[in-house]
């Protein structure tokens, strides 16, 4: 378990770092990736400033989510399947990860079950890697259209994860366009749509996707250290 003064200074001195970096956007929030995390050191990162975590699995989401923090702010941002949506609704204040329709149809459906709206992220595979979930650029507009057009389900921005790369400069072009995406669509005021978030840039890179207008990184290695050996952290971390 990593120390409480550790995970302090370590929060710290990561908050200060992307506030100078996206200083001129008006800054950038920390979304603190706690997959493989314990319960209390997730706890006592809230006291120490981190207002949202970010989980992978449903499974271990819902392991953890009695025992948390109320004040917490907690996303989903893994792939989520379709047969895991009905345990969510209600249990986050926000899915990261909406990278096809038949996602976009459950989640409408059970929120509207339930009484409910769910803020979303639309996940852009920006770097068009075949081994990536998320929406092609060029589908992107029509994606949006038809998610937008659903009921129970509020479009709150865009997501994505950048290949990874020993220099974070070489995926600052990838970053750069994520912008402008978020600008422009901003800027078409689709209906349903709403670009309050632009979620991207993980430990290795989140200075360079602060620089370049993230509105959210997702921490994970940079806050609470290295994950255990062959654990997964593609959506973040």
């Amino acid at each position: 378990m990593i120390m409480n003064t550790t995970l302090e200074n370590n929060i710290a001195l990561w908050r200060e770092r992307i506030g100078n970096a996206s200083a001129k956007w008006g800054g950038a929030e920390i979304c603190a990736v706690t997959k493989t995390v314990d319960v209390d050191t997730i706890n006592r990162a809230r006291t120490a400033g981190i207002q949202t975590i970010g989980e992978n699995r449903v499974q271990e989401l819902m392991s953890k989510i009695d025992r948390l923090d109320p004040g917490y702010q907690i996303h989903l941002i893994g792939q989520l399947q379709t047969n895991k949506v009905k345990t969510i609704i209600g249990r986050v204040a926000m899915v990261q990860s909406l990278d096809r329709d038949a996602l976009a149809q459950e989640l409408s459906r059970r929120a509207v079950q339930a009484g409910t709206v769910v803020p979303a992220l639309v996940q852009v595979n920006i770097a068009r890697e075949p081994q990536k979930a998320g929406i092609a650029e060029e589908e992107l507009v029509d994606f949006l259209r038809r998610a937008g057009d659903l009921p129970g389900i509020r479009i709150e921005g865009l997501m994505a994860i950048m290949p990874l790369a020993s220099d974070p400069e070489t995926v600052r072009p990838y970053f750069r366009r994520m912008r402008g995406w978020f600008d422009r669509l901003r800027d078409q005021d689709l209906p349903g749509v709403h670009m309050n978030v632009l979620s991207m840039g993980m430990s290795g890179d989140c200075i360079v996707a602060a620089e370049e207008g993230a509105t959210m990184v997702r921490l994970g290695r940079a806050l609470f250290g290295a994950r255990p050996t062959g654990t997964d952290t593609n959506q973040g971390g």
